[in-house]
């Protein structure tokens, strides 16, 4: 390392941002292999070559209510970085997404007079746009992953930039040429279930996708399904509520993306594979569930009209969203067969998907944002 100065702090608090900060700092290393790279991540940030001082493995949470639950363990981390942010020489703090943990970081750095890169924007156009007067307060460039979030941020007197949305990295070009499985694991239709990454959000939608699963098979005894696993959640977990004797529901691992290309529609909980299953042109029904108080009070605060990105993307209703007590198997079973027997409304969502997959730009994010990065350590 030539100097201190050239170090970068980067703090990812999520699985999602663990991996996309991977790739900035694969990106980072291959602009300058002297650069000295540390924060908070997990394996994907430590495999890249990121020094970490917190894992961040134990602090993804959903919802209000369950970030209690973890509480002990953010004000530890946050400490942390804090002290680090005031005793090394750093020359840029890089957050990716975890808002409300990353923005308090941020007016840290601001009064050290480190400069913050933003990648992976707070979804300000969703939800408590008031932050907007915060980050441009404390953030000095934005990386953003949507084009419509351009404006929003340079109206408010923030540098931002469009760099793409990192899954077009990973998925983008992949999903056109990677070879279907569909013969493999048969089934008409074959239906994915994506029950989400977090233990509470799995033991709420899988057995529902379960009942639906069932209802599906009545009407379409060749259905076949595929439970594509999480890396975060064990085989034994999801076993234990399959239902014996019941259809039969084949778990797959490590086989996420070939699983819902070779898919004819896919179940998958609200989130960001609700963007990866959009990429690869999949059409699907999206569902959602988080403690009442949670939901309530969220609710209270959201500003777009749908929960699901693939939806939010699109500016329109693409493809069904069953929030709470609608997320149920009858209704699950329900939309699943209006979308496979009428031909008409499969084409439109998958035409509608495509639009998606352009408007999330072309692959390159990690290497734009890396670029950003240098420029501003060297100024």
């Amino acid at each position: 390392m030539a100097s201190g100065k050239k170090s970068i702090l980067i703090v990812a608090g999520e699985a999602s941002g663990d991996l996309h900060g991977s790739k900035v700092v694969e990106a980072l290393r291959q602009l300058d292999p002297q650069l000295r790279i540390t924060g908070m991540g997990g394996h994907h940030l430590r495999r890249a070559g990121a020094e970490i001082v917190v894992d961040s493995s134990r602090l993804a949470v959903v919802g209000i209510t369950e970030v209690l639950g973890r509480l002990g363990d953010l004000i530890r981390a946050y400490r942390k970085l804090k002290e680090a942010i005031r005793s090394q020489e750093t020359g840029l703090l890089l957050l990716i997404d975890f808002p409300d943990f990353n923005l308090g970081l941020a007016g840290v750095a601001k009064k050290a007079g480190v400069p913050v890169l933003y990648y992976i924007s707070p979804q300000v156009w969703a939800w408590r746009s008031g932050r907007i007067q915060k980050i441009v307060r404390r953030v000095s460039r934005m990386a953003v992953i949507f084009p419509f979030e351009v404006g929003l941020y340079r109206e408010a007197g923030l540098a931002a930039e469009f760099v793409g949305h990192p899954l077009m990295d990973t998925l983008g070009e992949a999903g056109d040429s990677s070879p279907s499985r569909k013969e493999q694991w048969g089934g008409n239709p074959l239906i994915v279930l994506l029950p989400g990454s977090r233990h509470k959000e799995v033991k709420a939608l899988l057995p529902e996708m379960i009942r639906a699963a069932e209802i599906i098979t009545r009407e379409r005894s060749e259905a076949r399904f595929l439970l594509a696993l999480a890396p975060s959640i064990a085989r034994e977990e999801v076993e234990s509520m399959l239902t014996p004797g019941g259809v039969r529901v084949q778990v797959v691992e490590g086989t996420t993306y070939q699983a819902v290309r070779a898919a004819d529609l896919v179940w998958v909980a609200s989130g960001t594979a609700t963007l990866e299953t959009a990429i690869l042109g999949k059409p699907m029904v999206i569902a959602y569930q988080v403690s009442p108080l949670s939901y309530w009070v969220g609710r209270a605060m959201i500003r777009v009209k749908w929960i699901g990105l693939a939806n939010i993307v699109a500016g329109r209703r693409l493809v069904p969203e069953l929030i709470q007590k609608e997320a149920r198997g009858e209704r699950i079973a329900e939309e699943t067969l209006k979308i496979l027997e009428d031909e008409p409304t499969r084409r439109g969502i998958i035409e509608g998907l495509a639009e998606v997959k352009q408007k999330l730009g072309s692959p390159g994010a990690a290497q734009r944002v890396a670029r950003m990065a240098l420029e501003m350590i060297l100024k």
